[in-house]
Parts: structure tokens; C-alpha cells; sequence
């Protein structure tokens, strides 16, 4: 009996999953921008093309996922405020007054290349998608509600 219970205690220890890291989503620049800090109400109006120039005068450039990528549901929700779908007649509205949406890239990768590369871009990315030639602005856990404050680098 006493082997049964050992065994089964070291087959649930075996099986087991450690808990993991909350994910977040990381708010990048390339490394050299010279921008400033952001907060997430500064990101929202940039996204929602209000804002449409850094500090320092340079253009923004945000850029999106494809609607239904998990990371930019979890952006538009947490950001934003509302899904991508949900935001169709603010852009029919902007569109009509000729302003763009944020150009959508296929995939973080995608992103990272044309944020690294192009001055004034911003994205979001998964932070274990980050690199070197990048720069995180912050982070925004995806389990962040409407409201909270950003977590900085």
C-alpha cells in the first residue's frame, strides 16, 4: 500500500506543470527612436489615429496584427477597449474624413522588421518575440483589465 501511495505521488509530481510566466504584450520602437515614454491612454489615441505625431515631431506609424490574431484581440480589448470588429464604424467614420487605419502586418515578425526599420513605427509584439533591435516602450499583461496602469520595462 505504502508503494502505491509513493508511486502516485511521484507520478503527479511528474506530471506536474509548473506554473508560468503571465504573458505580456510588449509596446515597441526600434532601438534608436529617439520618442519618448507612453502611457496606454497615449497609445490608444495613437492607434486611434487622434494623435498623429510624436513629441518630437516625427510621424507615428502604428501598425496592427490581422483582426482575429490573438494578439491583437488581446491589444484591442486591453488598449483599446473594444474588439476589432467592434471598432468597424469609428474607422467607416474616420475613413469618410480621410484618415487611415494603422497598417496590418501578417505576423510579429512582420512587425519586428518594420518597426526596427521604419522611423516613427510602433507595434506590439509577445515579449519573448522581442529583440535586440528593438526598444520596449512597456508592457501590458494580457490579463490587465480596463484602466490599469501600464508595467514598465
Amino acid at each position: 500500500m505504502r508503494f502505491v501511495v509513493l508511486s502516485l505521488t511521484l507520478l503527479c509530481l511528474g506530471v506536474s506543470v509548473p506554473a508560468q510566466a503571465e504573458e505580456r504584450l510588449a509596446i515597441i520602437v526600434a532601438k534608436t527612436a529617439t520618442q519618448g515614454t507612453l502611457d496606454t491612454e497615449q497609445l490608444a489615441q495613437m492607434y486611434l489615429r487622434k494623435t498623429r505625431f510624436w513629441n518630437d515631431g516625427t510621424r507615428a506609424i502604428p501598425v496592427n496584427l490581422p483582426a482575429a490574431h490573438p494578439l491583437r484581440l488581446a491589444f484591442s480589448r486591453l488598449v483599446l477597449g473594444a474588439l476589432p470588429e467592434d471598432q468597424e464604424a469609428y474607422w467607416n467614420e474616420q475613413y469618410f474624413h480621410g484618415i487611415a487605419p494603422p497598417f496590418v502586418l501578417d505576423s510579429e515578425e512582420a512587425v519586428v522588421q518594420f518597426v526596427a526599420t521604419t522611423p516613427g513605427a510602433i507595434g506590439y509584439v509577445n515579449e519573448a518575440t522581442v529583440t535586440n533591435s528593438l526598444r520596449v516602450l512597456f508592457y501590458v499583461p494580457q490579463t490587465m483589465s480596463l484602466g490599469e496602469k501600464k508595467t514598465s520595462p
